[in-house]
């Protein structure tokens, strides 16, 4: 029988990441509000953008996710064959089933039980929102989530390995060829260009950090205990990113949340 890969002591949650939620709520109450008394300064920045991916987001995203692709080890890829299960139901779930299945329920929603509450026009836009939604796996979470549940911290980093590779290649695929099952267009440009700022460029970031770390400390023991402090020093930034990301977004829709908050409470509907 093959020797299931040993299991990492996952480091306990700060007080800070323990009540992540209320600072979510925080964030969302401070966007709304200051997307409320400074619309002309909101607007400015939504006009950062090229191929309708915004750069302020796209920057605080980097923030978000550089240190989690600190921590994605490539190497462990080779660990697949030892529990094949858990990373054949997780990228059974991940990539077929969850797509398809967000944009049966956007469709359904928007295009049937909500058609006489929503413009046609902007059922469309939920419906590929909920698509982009649900093609993207989250990562950066999964190893929060490995905490919270006490889980296998290696097994954990195998599976986001795996996730993160199939992502560079099958997200945008996979987002056209529902988009267009259902009748919306978004450019391949945006595609794209989203898959290689949001994705590709935070890993190799990412990865090219993880190897200058583990030259600078040695192979084995020595190098990982490297990765480890370093992505523990910048683990605020994602923390922040993810903050700021939230009040920007907020802030950017802002006015139409407060003015139409049934429509808000529609969309969240088939997301739950």
């Amino acid at each position: 029988m093959t020797e299931a890969p040993s299991s990492k002591p996952a480091s306990p949650l700060s007080l800070f990441e323990r009540y992540l939620s209320l600072w979510v709520l925080i964030c969302i109450i401070a966007g709304l509000t200051l997307g409320t008394l400074l619309p002309d300064t909101f607007q400015l920045l939504a006009g950062l953008e090229y191929g309708s991916v915004n750069f302020i987001v796209a920057v605080l995203i980097w923030f978000m996710v550089y240190p989690m692709m600190v921590s994605v080890d490539f190497t462990s890829l080779r660990r697949i064959h030892e529990r094949p299960k858990g990373l054949v139901i997780t990228l059974a779930v991940n990539w077929l089933i969850k797509p398809f299945t967000m944009a049966a329920l956007g469709v359904l929603f928007f295009e049937f039980v909500f058609a006489d509450l929503i413009d046609p026009d902007n059922a469309s836009q939920y419906i590929a929102g909920m698509i982009l939604l649900g093609a993207a796996p989250c990562t950066a979470m999964v190893f929060i989530w490995s905490q919270l549940t006490r889980g296998d911290a290696t097994y954990t980093l195998v599976q986001v390995s795996l996730n993160d590779v199939i992502m560079i290649f099958a997200f945008a695929p996979i987002v056209a060829l529902l988009l267009g099952v259902t009748d919306i267009s978004v450019p391949w440009e945006t595609l794209l260009l989203s898959v290689v700022l949001y994705v590709v460029i935070p890993l190799i970031a990412g990865t090219l950090t993880r190897m200058h770390l583990i030259r600078k400390a040695g192979p084995g023991v020595q190098g990982e205990i490297q990765v480890s402090r370093f992505t523990s020093r910048i683990k605020p930034l994602s923390v922040l990113g993810l903050l700021a990301t939230v009040v920007l977004l907020f802030g950017f829709q802002g006015q139409i949340i407060l003015d139409q908050p049934l429509l808000i409470a529609l969309i969240a509907v088939p997301l739950l």
